[in-house]
């Protein structure tokens, strides 16, 4: 299963980009290199993706040692609002913002302060890409840290608050160095999860010519079409090839710690009479960077065209109207992106407990590499993940024949990409799930399967369904796989979105993106509920 999942895509890809006429070759890899447009995409790649992991590393820290460390009010509530970016497509994400600080934003209008007609908005290029990756990846700091916070030894805070230490000094001198890897890890993670994200340079660079890696992908293939799939191949290796790095830095990063575990109440800082204003401020925050873009993105979609200014005489739902009763495509995507997202998130809830625990039972190395290579798909940028499943199917199987310009192929693309979502959900549970409980079912007499039907599969039912929701919330609006494996009658909401966008039709792909929205926080909702039965460290926020 994991080499299915896994290691085939990814060894297509290297075969493709590397052995083209099935021997070693990399000619073709680096006379693509040398060029000028795939340099200066490189660059802005690689400049954009640090600069936006530094600035979701200023964002994400404070609210991870804020609800991890502190007394402040409303701990919970701000984890899970910090949670959301993460949920939300960054397409949608991108949408929000723009309609936000453009000259024809309707909410701006609404309030009279819109830029000048003709002004340009402000986050179009690089500035605006990495404003937006800082927002969109301030949750994978946040989780990151704040897993390494909850596990700080709690008796070196103590000792140094016994010696007279203030806080300040407390964080400066023992919890930031001990912090170290953690740091080091997240800005990691949100460095690898920039060079992969094709959503907001899409719609944000593209209008400016300002091309990353996985946008001058798209461009090609989107102009060529497959006859330029070894070429594409190779700058996907290269996507691959950094990606992987910062991976490697992340795993390095956390395994440098050097201190044990203890047990006990987690380490607190006490605010005193400072922590509602703390916590208010916090609010504030998380209202600027997620409320105003979507209520932005809300006014646009009420208004009749794009430019108008929302008042009670143009607010229309006709956008909604339109999209989800009038326009096929968009009513196909989402019964597209519905039933696709429904058949990954249940057929990778019926593999997690069996794989999870076939996994657990190799031998500590191979089960470390099994992992690692099951979450290879997920880590790697999407894009790379599309090239590989397009040479994979683009020619016919046996009995299958090809599946390419298929909605199979996308749903095999999400298998691919998700299955770690799924898998880590159970893996917390299984930890967690005490081993005397089958060790008795074992003395007295269950076989493997009646232990697996009668006790693991029960304890193990709600964290499968915790990860089935998160696959689907994942697969739902997601746009870096299918922009490359849509075909006609098989669009997604994704793709839809972008597409609505690149033709002016702003409102009708507001109201889109605003459907996404409502699903992906019902589901939240639902998961935070469900969350209540699960064990700790299955769902981020809780």
């Amino acid at each position: 299963m994991v080499g299915l999942l896994a290691v085939l895509p990814i060894g297509r890809l290297v075969a493709a980009a590397l052995f083209p006429d099935g021997s070693l070759d990399a000619s073709l890899l680096l006379g693509r290199i040398v060029r000028g447009a795939t340099q200066r995409a490189i660059f802005n790649t690689l400049d954009t993706s640090f600069f936006g992991a530094v600035l979701a590393l200023a964002l994400g820290a404070p609210f991870a040692f804020l609800v991890a460390a502190t007394d402040m009010p409303l701990r919970k509530l701000q984890g899970f609002l910090l949670i959301l970016p993460l949920m939300i497509a960054p397409q949608v994400m991108a949408l929000a913002w723009m309609h936000l600080l453009g000259p024809s934003s309707a909410l701006l209008g609404w309030l009279g302060i819109a830029p000048p007609p003709g002004t340009p908005n402000p986050l179009l290029g690089r500035g605006g890409i990495i404003a937006l990756y800082g927002v969109q990846h301030a949750p994978i700091v946040f989780i990151t840290l704040r897993a390494g916070i909850i596990v700080l030894p709690r008796d070196y805070i103590e000792a140094a608050r016994a010696a007279g230490a203030r806080p300040w000094r407390i964080l400066a001198t023992i919890a930031l160095p001990l912090l170290r890897p953690y740091i080091l890890a997240a800005v990691a993670l949100a460095f690898v999860s920039g060079v992969g994200n094709f959503g907001i340079p899409a719609l944000l660079g593209m209008p400016e010519n300002y091309l990353t890696l996985a946008t001058l992908i798209y461009q090609q293939l989107a102009s060529n079409g497959p006859s330029v799939l070894p070429q594409v191949a190779g700058l996907s290796l290269l996507i691959c090839l950094i990606a992987v790095a910062g991976i490697v830095v992340q795993g390095l990063a956390l395994n440098r710690r050097k201190f044990a575990v203890t047990r006990g109440m987690p380490m607190r800082f006490a605010f005193g009479r400072w922590r509602w204003p703390v916590a208010i401020a916090g609010l504030v925050l998380l209202g600027i960077i997620l409320l105003l873009p979507a209520a932005a993105l809300l006014a646009t979609s009420l208004v009749p065209a794009y430019g108008v200014a929302l008042s009670a005489a143009t607010v229309t739902l006709d956008n909604y109207v339109e999209v989800l009763l009038r326009q096929a495509s968009t009513a196909r995507a989402f019964v597209n992106s519905s039933y696709l997202s429904l058949l990954a998130a249940a057929i990778l809830a019926l593999l997690a407990v069996p794989l999870a625990l076939s996994l657990n039972r190799l031998p500590r190395a191979a089960g470390r590499i099994a992992h690692g290579l099951l979450e290879l798909p997920y880590a790697l940028p999407g894009i790379v993940l599309a090239i590989a499943c397009i040479l994979l199917f683009l020619r016919p199987l046996p009995l299958l024949g090809s599946l390419y310009a298929t909605p199979w192929i996308i749903l095999i693309a999400y298998l691919m990409r998700f299955a770690a979502l799924a898998i880590k959900t159970v893996d917390a549970a299984l930890a967690q799930m005490p081993a005397d409980v089958l060790d008795a079912a074992a003395a007295a007499g269950a076989g493997p399967a009646r232990r697996l039907r009668t006790i693991t599969l029960p304890l193990a039912a709600p964290a499968a369904a915790a990860g089935a929701l998160l696959v689907f919330m994942s697969a739902f609006n997601e746009l870096t796989v299918s922009a490359l494996l849509w075909s006609s009658r098989n669009e997604t909401i994704g793709v839809i979105l972008f597409s609505l966008e690149e033709s002016g039709l702003s409102p009708q792909a507001a109201a889109v993106a605003m459907v996404t929205l409502v699903v992906v926080i019902v589901l939240l909702a639902g998961l935070d509920h469900l969350g209540r039965r699960l064990p700790p460290g299955v769902l981020p926020w809780r």
